[in-house]
């Protein structure tokens, strides 16, 4: 399994994670739509809020990154958002 966390900090990330939570329904059929999907979780942070998916393999990550940045582009491109930090590695341990 291949996990990735996309951070959101800076210009837009409070107002992405508002954005996200008041779509959730739209969100999560977006996400649904990821090959080998394992789990999806969106949590609010400090400085804004991070995405968190785990897939079968790395090409399920991948593929969450362009439904994502293809969604945002489309639906929060007025927040001007920062680029969000990219974390992501194989899973040793998992417990469902």
């Amino acid at each position: 399994m291949h996990a990735m966390v996309r951070a959101y900090s800076g210009k837009g990330a409070t107002e992405l994670y508002d954005l996200l939570m008041n779509r959730q329904d739209e969100v999560k059929q977006e996400m649904g739509r990821v090959s080998g999907l394992v789990s999806y979780d969106l949590a609010q942070t400090d400085e804004g809020c991070v995405a968190m998916i785990v897939c079968r393999d790395k090409l399920g990550c991948d593929q969450s990154m362009s439904i994502a940045k293809d969604w945002l582009a489309e639906n929060a491109k007025h927040l001007g958002l920062t680029p969000p930090r990219i974390i992501e590695g194989e899973i040793g341990v998992h417990l469902p």
